[in-house]
């Protein structure tokens, strides 16, 4: 990789960092942590935007203090693995709020879902109103989890000598 394209990604690099662990920051803010001024600090922000290498900015709510202390790891098995019942059912639960997260997986289950409730009554009524409803559900098991170990947005960044100059 050719020095000036090794400094750009060193800059995206420190940007994303910086941005990953507090998206509040203001542009002159993230300009003087990554050592450059704030026009060009905006314009590769800007960049990583357009890019959709940055989709959104987001608050980081504590589960509790909102009143969804109950998290459930659902596991989802499908009678049929064609393509309309993949999408059925991903466009079934695509916008249920209790959903907070939704992956495709491999192995012992078709779908793995992360559920946010505020108590175990809640989620046996998401159960009854929400997930017995979907056709073409042939299995659901569910694991209430007991405490958070872990949880972190920040994705592990590659260093930039690592990175490929085709990404954006």
């Amino acid at each position: 990789m050719p020095a000036r394209d090794l400094f750009e990604e060193r800059i995206r690099h420190r940007i994303l960092s910086e941005l990953q662990r507090n998206g509040r920051l203001t542009n002159q803010e993230l300009a003087e942590r990554i050592n450059l001024s704030a026009s060009p600090c905006w314009r590769r922000v800007r960049e990583l935007e357009e890019n959709g290498v940055i989709r959104r900015y987001v608050a980081l709510l504590d589960p509790e203090k909102v009143g969804v202390p109950v998290c459930v790891i659902t596991l989802i098995n499908l009678e049929m693995h064609n393509r309309q019942s993949l999408e059925a059912f991903e466009n079934a639960v695509r916008d249920r709020p209790e959903i907070v997260e939704c992956y495709a997986i491999t192995g012992d289950a078709d779908f793995m879902l992360k559920v946010r409730v505020p108590d175990i009554r809640s989620y046996e009524r998401f159960l009854n109103d929400v997930l017995f409803r979907i056709p073409g559900i042939k299995h659901i098991k569910s694991s209430f989890t007991l405490r958070e170990v872990k949880y972190d947005t920040a994705l592990p960044l590659p260093e930039p000598t690592e990175l490929h100059p085709s990404r954006s």
